[in-house]
């Protein structure tokens, strides 16, 4: 998967100095996920029901 014409964002939760924040883009396969301190690295990506699972497990800790 090219990821160099996804559209990436960063949480609002990041800070505005651009250090330690990951990057998030959409498919319609997967939600894919890279460390904004290096984009030309692999990101990581997850099909959007597994990450759907995540967010709901990590939003109830």
């Amino acid at each position: 998967m090219s990821t160099t014409k996804l559209a990436w964002f960063k949480s609002s939760y990041s800070g505005t100095q651009g250090d330690s924040c990951v990057e998030v883009a959409v498919t319609e396969q997967a939600i894919c996920v890279r460390d904004s301190k290096d984009v030309t690295l692999p990101c990581f990506a997850v099909r959007r029901e597994k990450w759907t699972q995540f967010v709901g497990f990590v939003s109830e800790v």
